[in-house]
């Protein structure tokens, strides 16, 4: 448990230090900052495949949400049937990804990454759709800085999380197993009639 709290320390630290310091990089970071962290950190934690499989599969799906915007602004109405067209075509992609490398981009770092995008961009899309070029940028720059720094602070947690939950599913089981286990280990034989 020390090995969690000194992870979310870090994240939360390293987070705080980043938010410090946008403005001398030019970043707007404050908006996303806990977006950001909260889902790398996320899929830093989630022990399912390698870090860099993850991670991969978090940038496929953050292209993807980004490709969404762009085919929005390019050539989609901007109505709520444009934007389900767009949101389709993204989840389609995601799918695509993970099925065309049969699970080692998982879906669910997919999603996540499309999540990253559209949860920090969608209100400065919506702001100002002909400003995607420039405003997309700024956003993924931002969010991708504080995504990868809540990775970074939790991926190195992944197999001791998934040791620690290996140790409770063995505890639940012979806590089952005390509990229900029958008192004569014998089986049950009905007694015959004399």
């Amino acid at each position: 448990m020390r090995r969690h709290i000194l992870a979310g320390v870090f994240l939360a630290v390293l987070t705080t230090a980043i938010v410090l310091l946008s403005d001398a990089f030019g970043l707007d970071v404050q908006g996303v900052a806990l977006l950001g962290a909260a889902l790398g950190g996320a899929l830093g934690l989630v022990p399912d495949r390698s870090p860099a499989q993850r991670a991969g599969a978090f940038g496929v799906g953050f292209v993807a949400a980004w490709v969404g915007y762009a085919v929005r602004a390019a050539v989609l109405p901007d109505t709520s049937g444009g934007r389900a067209v767009a949101v389709l075509l993204v989840l389609l992609l995601c799918l695509a990804v993970a099925a065309g490398t049969r699970g080692r981009l998982p879906l669910w770092a997919t999603l996540l990454g499309a999540a990253a995008m559209a949860g920090a961009y969608e209100l400065t899309y919506a702001a100002d759709p002909t400003a995607f070029v420039s405003s997309s940028w700024s956003t993924a720059t931002s969010v991708l800085l504080a995504a990868g720094a809540g990775f970074v602070a939790t991926s190195l947690l992944g197999p001791q999380v998934e040791a620690d939950r290996e140790r409770e599913r063995v505890a639940e089981q012979q806590e089952y197993e005390q509990t229900f286990a029958p008192a004569d280990p014998r089986p049950f034989q009905p007694a015959t009639e004399a």
